[in-house]
């Protein structure tokens, strides 16, 4: 499995293990470089694995997808590409690619349903990594139509959970908006901001949920099309900031930059198909899934100031 030891990955392994999964894969970077086909067969050659679960990806929010978008198409791209076609060669029975939801087009009726992924453009800022991630869907239904390869296309939304990615360069909007209040508690500020205008609307999926889609995606799925993984909630960035203040106890002002991108206007994902196809539905309540976000991130803090 790619991408093993990362946010993602780390509760799929959990959730692999939990169901007596014992010989399990996990690549480091540091030993293998998924952009270069060598390391990928020589992976494939020691783990001789029956099924690959590919979660690897060079990922990040708005901003830094902005800063690198040549970085971001070229190692999803070269990276999936290349690992589903020596799967194949090497002979692995099946291939779980997961996207993203910035596959998905800017502009699109919502809930957004799986066939409309080509009903236009992705939103501007984060279209080479969500069209680098969507050429995997090309890929595997035309290696399924010539050479019956299993490949099956998992869509999640955006994830959040213990265990996200904090830092303000990189990270995506629940745990940049955590960061900028509990920094604010404690520095005494009365005042963060935030990017945007607040209006668009986004979906979250907390990562266990994420995970357990993802193990039953790969038990219990078969298909060629497409499915949608979330939780069928949608918020707005400005109800989500005056949320996550109230759950973290800030109560000073938020104040909305609108000179910085808003990103997609709505983003909301139909469930069914993963419904009807493996038996997945969401479990976690937002509020609940924030709340364990916001304490796992306090603890990380804590034990990072600890002498």
């Amino acid at each position: 499995m790619t991408g093993g030891a990362g946010f993602l990955g780390t509760s799929v392994v959990s959730a692999l293990q939990q169901r007596g999964g014992r010989h399990i894969a996990i690549p480091r970077s540091t030993d293998y470089d998924l952009r270069e086909r060598d390391d990928i067969q020589r992976l494939l050659g020691e783990a001789r694995p029956h099924l690959v679960i590919h979660l690897a990806a060079r990922v990040g929010g708005i901003g830094a997808n902005r800063a690198r978008p040549g970085e971001f198409f070229y190692d999803n791209l070269v990276m999936g590409t290349q690992l589903l076609h020596e799967s194949w060669r090497a002979g692995v029975e099946k291939f779980v690619a997961i996207s993203t939801v910035c596959a998905c087009p800017k502009f699109t009726p919502v809930p957004f349903h799986e066939d409309d992924l080509w009903s236009g453009y992705p939103e501007e800022t984060n279209a080479p990594y969500g069209l680098a991630k969507k050429m995997l869907l090309v890929q595997g239904q035309a290696y399924r139509q010539q050479y019956g390869f299993n490949v099956i296309h998992l869509v999640p939304v955006n994830l959040y959970g213990p265990g996200d990615h904090f830092d303000p360069e990189t990270s995506h909007v629940i745990p940049a908006l955590i960061r900028k209040c509990l920094e604010a508690i404690e520095r005494g500020e009365r005042r963060i901001v935030c990017w945007g205008d607040g209006t668009p609307t986004r979906e979250f999926l907390f990562v266990e949920d994420a995970a357990e889609a993802i193990v039953l995606a790969a038990e219990r799925y078969a298909g060629a099309d497409p499915v949608n993984v979330g939780s069928g909630m949608e918020i707005s960035i400005k109800d989500l900031a005056h949320l996550i203040a109230r759950l973290t106890g800030y109560s000073g002002d938020i104040v909305w930059d609108t000179t910085r991108p808003n990103g997609q206007p709505r983003r909301s994902l139909a469930t069914e198909r993963a419904e009807r196809g493996f038996g997945f539905r969401a479990r976690t309540p937002f509020e609940e899934g924030l709340a364990r976000t916001i304490d796992w991130y306090r603890g990380a803090r804590k034990e990072a100031a600890s002498p």
